[in-house]
């Protein structure tokens, strides 16, 4: 398997006994995974092993919906950083249990945004993994789905109370980075949501919890895609 090969990648995954035919087996492998992944990121010395450990995790999805298309932009190697920032930040997020007061986020399901292709599009040139084959990497279609996802968690997430600052300076402000400095600049102002000035409720809780961990999913493949690219490998 190549090692950018970032999408439902076999090889890997059976490894760990995982068999694939969609979401539910989706599901099963990462709820085995957070709880030890969650174990491992509340004690310090383990995060970057946490941290490892979701990289090498295969998103296992099929999405069937297009999105706007736009121009797409230059993964230099800070988009890579910023990229990895990100991903740092949502798996901090989700181990802060006064986030989820009453939830044990870790045995909650995975929310995806089925609204984008990105599983499937961001396929690297003749991947294998997953019985995906593609002959050439179309790098703007790629990025014009990642663009749809990010704009998608910005408005989600920027819609939730936050009373506490806890989303707005560590998710929010590492995704705002990655999407003026790496897609589109500026943000765009219909994406600016006013977070409501009260406390979560449980259920305010439980969908961010849900959601939280399919943009984290999401956002192990577009760590993989920015390497990608900014490693020119579908150029050669």
């Amino acid at each position: 398997m190549s090692t950018y090969d970032f999408t439902e990648g076999k090889p890997l995954c059976q490894s760990v006994g995982i068999k694939y035919s969609g979401m539910s087996e989706f599901n099963q492998l990462h709820q085995r995974v957070y709880s030890l992944i969650f174990k491992m990121a509340l004690n310090k010395h383990y995060f970057s092993a946490a941290l490892m450990l979701l990289l090498l995790t295969c998103p296992l999805w099929q999405l069937s919906q297009s999105v706007p298309v736009m121009s797409k932009g230059q993964m230099t190697d800070s988009c890579v950083s910023y990229a990895q920032t990100l991903l740092q930040d949502i798996a901090t997020t989700l181990t802060q249990t006064d986030l989820f007061k009453g939830i044990d986020c870790s045995k909650q399901s995975v929310e995806m945004n089925t609204k984008t292709n990105t599983g499937s599009v961001c396929a690297p040139q003749e991947s294998k993994c997953s019985g995906n084959n593609n002959p050439e990497f179309n790098e703007e279609v790629c990025l014009t789905n990642i663009t749809a996802d990010l704009r998608h968690y910005y408005q989600f997430l920027s819609a939730q109370p936050d009373p506490n600052g806890v989303l707005s300076q560590s998710v929010l402000s590492s995704l705002r980075e990655l999407m003026e400095n790496c897609f589109t600049s500026p943000l765009p102002r219909d994406l600016i949501s006013q977070a409501p000035d009260r406390q979560s409720t449980f259920d305010d809780r439980l969908s961010l919890c849900k959601v939280l961990k399919g943009f984290h999913v999401r956002t192990i493949t577009i760590n993989r895609v920015i390497s990608y690219i900014n490693s020119s490998e579908h150029a050669k």
